[in-house]
């Protein structure tokens, strides 16, 4: 009798430490909806970016951010260099990531030197560059958006925003704010 009282006892912590009941585990929400970026607007830095020296700019007056306080400024310098930004963030599976962005350029350029490639890389997927803005671009902010797309396993989505400037061809400086990476 011990015995069979140890066995259903067993059973009854077995059954309380996991969760599980003769009709299954509950099921979960769908995980599709909503930004799933900790810093879109650079609020907190360069935290959850990995970022070149000196790109995340707070409270500049006379150049402010699209909105809050900090934004992302790329190249500016005159100088022949490339300036870095990227994240990385996973997509849970039957999702779609959309990420959109506001891009600001100020430039003295007269001809195409200096770009700002935006890419976009999915597992699965080969990388490729949706966007490559070049002084064109204006003085205002303009939102542009991407996509992954769906795909039936989770995936890691990487966003990257590079800068290239040439020295000698004028002074361009691209900006960028309010990056949200929304689930749907």
């Amino acid at each position: 009798m011990k015995a069979l009282v140890t066995i259903v006892s067993a059973t009854a912590l077995l059954l309380l430490a996991t969760g599980s009941t003769s009709h299954g585990r509950p099921t979960v929400g769908a995980p599709c909806a909503g930004q799933i970026h900790a810093n879109p607007g650079f609020e907190r830095g360069a935290t959850d970016w990995t970022a070149g020296p000196r790109i995340v700019v707070f409270g500049d007056a006379a150049r402010p951010a699209h909105t809050g306080r900090a934004y992302a400024t790329f190249a500016g310098l005159d100088v022949s260099r490339s300036d870095l930004l990227r994240t990385t963030v996973t997509v849970p599976a039957d999702c779609d990531l959309t990420v959109r962005f506001w891009v600001r350029t100020t430039t003295t350029e007269t001809a195409r030197g200096d770009y700002l490639n935006v890419g976009l890389a999915v597992t699965g997927i080969p990388p490729k560059t949706r966007f490559s803005l070049a002084f064109d671009g204006g003085a205002q902010w303009r939102q542009y958006s991407m996509s992954s797309g769906t795909a039936t396993t989770e995936r890691t989505a990487t966003v990257s925003f590079l800068a290239s400037e040439t020295a000698g061809n004028g002074v361009t400086t691209f900006d960028v704010d309010d990056v949200t990476f929304t689930l749907s």
